[in-house]
């Protein structure tokens, strides 16, 4: 029905027709299918939410004499060094060398190297130490500097999964507190968390990875970045409702992309009580409408989109595979849910209005011209792909 080709020759004219994936389900309940694919070429969709698999590569230059860098700090925090001279990977998860973790329980897990990237991209001091044992051609041993991001050669945002494509709901059943990646969960059902935006999440608007592949150009964080492939333990391969939507987790991306021209708006450092630190990240991925069933993909509401409850409290730490309830993310988002015959409150970890802040940014940058699709070199490994 369409080209990619076709739907930038249109956007480099400023005649792109982009609609958000909150408001295309509207918009082709009222039109039908049909009419809205001839009439739409884009459809943004987004999420903003943790992802703890994430990192940056940071290249700080060559010092005078020259340093192998085998040891690597950024405010205390250790990045890992054993790549090459002045390259360091800074794992969003990482923490201070002398942080009390959960030696005093529930630990606070104040900073770590997802706040460091954060205020990197924010334009802030950072502290660099470095550490060698020193050889004929890199005889320097030591290495210490305030820097900011204008001071690092290169500083490229690398995650090697994000954008799951849907998640485990969590609660939890036993009679104590517990301090997850899910957050604070209340004893005895005391509280529900999710983590995706549902509707407007990437994976979920294209459950078969028909135009999101290796290659594809996205919005990463204010700025364009790209999927590099398939992001880690990704599981196209999960149970699916009959719209093809999985209904836990299942797809994930490795995308990348250019610290330098990011916005901290849209990176956030996060602090879990009693678990660790974390990242949240902003992503936007259009999807262009090339056909009817692409478009008939991108209108998935939350009624439609199914999570499985699943214990944090005694069965997953134990790897024990149960599901308490089946509930869907409209029931999620509209603050509470009942199982067993107990009401329960509901709360996200992402945040769809920054979401939805996304997709409307994303898409003005496309009528704007600002924004090319691209088209995947690769698709990504659909079910039956991965075991």
């Amino acid at each position: 029905m369409k080209t990619i080709e076709e739907i930038n020759q249109k956007i480099t004219k400023g005649e792109a027709v982009v609609v958000n994936a909150q408001d295309i389900i509207r918009l082709a309940d009222e039109d039908g299918l049909s009419r809205t694919a001839r009439e739409v070429d884009v459809v943004t969709t987004a999420t903003f939410g943790p992802m703890c698999s994430s990192g940056a590569f940071l290249n700080f230059g060559h010092t005078k004499p020259k340093i192998r860098a085998s040891q690597v700090w950024f405010n205390n925090v250790p990045a890992y060094g054993s790549i090459a001279a002045v390259d360091a990977y800074l794992g969003a998860t990482a923490l201070p060398e002398n942080d009390p973790t959960n030696s005093e329980y529930p630990g606070a897990f104040s900073y770590g190297g997802g706040h460091i990237i954060e205020e990197l991209i924010a334009g802030k001091e950072v502290r660099l130490e470095a550490k060698s044992y020193g050889t004929d051609c890199y005889p320097r041993k030591s290495f210490e500097k305030t820097i900011t991001i204008d001071d690092l050669r290169n500083a490229t945002l690398t995650c090697p999964r994000n954008c799951y494509q849907n998640y485990n709901v969590a609660v939890n059943a036993t009679d104590k507190t517990v301090y997850t990646y899910m957050g604070k969960l209340n004893p005895k059902f005391g509280n529900i968390h999710y983590s995706t935006t549902g509707q407007l999440s990437p994976l979920i608007n294209d459950p078969y990875y028909k135009t999101i592949g290796i290659g594809t150009r996205i919005w990463l964080a204010g700025d364009q970045g790209y999927v590099y492939y398939h992001g880690t333990q990704h599981d196209p391969n999960a149970a699916r409702t009959p719209n093809g939507v999985p209904k836990e987790g299942s797809g994930t991306l490795s995308v990348v992309g250019d610290m330098k021209k990011m916005d901290s708006r849209y990176i956030r450092g996060v602090s879990l009580t009693g678990y660790g630190v974390s990242l949240s990240v902003g992503i936007g991925i259009p999807i262009p409408i090339l056909n009817e069933d692409i478009l008939k993909s991108t209108t998935v509401s939350d009624n439609d989109i199914k999570g499985q409850v699943i214990d944090y409290g005694y069965d997953y730490p134990n790897a024990i595979a149960n599901t308490i309830a089946e509930v869907s993310y409209g029931e999620l988002r509209s603050g509470s849910v009942e199982i067993y015959g107990q009401k329960i409150p509901t709360a996200p970890l992402s945040s769809y209005p920054l979401s939805l802040e996304i997709a409307e940014q994303l898409g003005n940058e496309i009528r704007q011209g600002k924004f090319q699709l691209s088209k995947a070199v690769q698709t990504l490994p659909g079910p039956e792909v991965i075991k």
